[in-house]
C-alpha cells in the first residue's frame, strides 16, 4: 500500500485521461493521493478532480511562483474552504526565489497568511522551499515559537543546514523521484538520516518522473519507484517503506480517512 502525498491532477497535461491515469495508480496499489492547490483559483478544479474519486484529498493554498495572483491575501480567503470534508492541508506554500516569478515581499506576506491558517485549523502546512535555506529555517523557527503547527517540506531538494533544523522542529519530509536522479548524491545523503517516521514520497505529477522513467509525464503510479530507492537507501524493505511512508502520511495528515482504505 502507497501514499502518493504530492499530485497536480487537476493539471491541463491531464485533461484527456485523468481517470486512466488514476487507474494505473490504483492497479500499482497507491491507495492515497493528495492533489495539491497551487493557485486559489484552481481550487473548483482540484475539487473536482478530488470530490470524483474515492480516497483522495486536496489542500488549499498559493504556491510562492503564484503569490503576485494574490499579493493581498488575508487568512480569511483560506479559511473559507478549510471546512470542506475533503481539503486536509494548507498549500503549497512557501518560498522560492530561484525563478523571481513573484516578489520576494509577496511571497512571505503569503507564507505568513498561510502559516497562521494552518496553525489556527491545525491543518498541516504544505512547503515549497527552493533558494530560501536560511529565511525558511528562520521564519519557521521563529513562528513555531508564537505557537506550534505541523508542517511538511514537500520534494525536498534544501540543503542539510535546514533539514537539521527543520527536523528539530517535528517538521515532516517529502522525497520525490529526485532522488533516482543520477547526481542527485545530496538529496539521498540527507534521505538517508532524516528521521524515519517523518518521511513520505510523492511524485509531484506531471512533474518530475522518476527513473526509468525520466523523460515521460510524471504520474502516481510512478511513486513505487521513489519507494523503492528510499527503502535502497535506508536499507529498508520495500514492505517496510511502503508502511513507514504510508504512516507518516496519516500521522501528518489527520483529517484523511485511513479507516476507509
Amino acid at each position: 500500500m502507497f501514499v502518493d502525498s504530492h499530485v497536480n491532477l487537476h493539471d491541463r497535461k491531464f485533461a484527456d485521461d485523468v481517470d486512466d491515469v488514476i487507474a494505473r495508480a490504483h492497479a500499482a496499489d497507491i491507495t492515497t493521493m493528495l492533489n495539491i492547490c497551487c493557485n486559489i483559483k484552481d481550487i473548483k478544479a482540484v475539487l473536482k478532480v478530488t470530490d470524483a474519486h474515492e480516497n483522495m484529498w486536496a489542500s488549499i493554498g498559493t504556491h510562492p511562483h503564484n503569490t503576485k495572483d494574490n499579493p493581498h491575501i488575508t487568512p480569511e480567503t483560506l479559511m473559507k474552504f478549510v471546512n470542506h470534508p475533503g481539503i486536509i492541508g494548507i498549500g503549497e506554500t512557501g518560498l522560492d526565489y530561484h525563478y523571481g516569478f513573484s516578489e520576494p515581499a509577496v511571497q512571505r506576506h503569503n507564507f505568513m497568511v498561510h502559516i497562521e491558517v494552518a496553525r489556527e485549523t491545525g491543518l498541516p502546512l504544505i512547503i515549497h522551499s527552493r533558494a530560501a535555506d536560511d529565511e525558511m529555517g528562520n521564519i519557521l523557527e521563529d513562528e513555531m515559537k508564537k505557537g506550534e503547527f505541523p508542517a511538511l517540506l514537500h520534494c525536498y531538494t534544501s540543503g542539510e543546514r535546514l533539514a537539521c533544523r527543520a527536523a528539530e522542529m517535528g517538521v515532516y519530509f517529502s522525497m520525490s523521484g529526485i532522488i533516482t536522479f543520477r547526481n542527485a548524491h545530496d538529496v539521498r545523503n540527507i534521505a538517508a538520516w532524516l528521521p524515519g517516521d517523518k518521511l513520505m514520497v510523492e511524485t509531484d505529477c506531471p512533474y518530475l518522473a522518476p527513473v526509468p522513467h525520466r523523460g515521460k509525464r510524471n504520474e502516481p503510479a510512478f511513486v513505487v519507484e521513489v519507494v523503492k530507492k528510499l527503502a535502497e537507501i535506508r536499507d529498508w524493505t520495500l514492505t517496510e517503506a511502503a508502511g513507514k511512508t504510508t504512516g507518516a502520511f496519516f500521522d501528518l495528515f489527520k483529517k484523511a480517512d485511513i479507516s476507509a482504505i
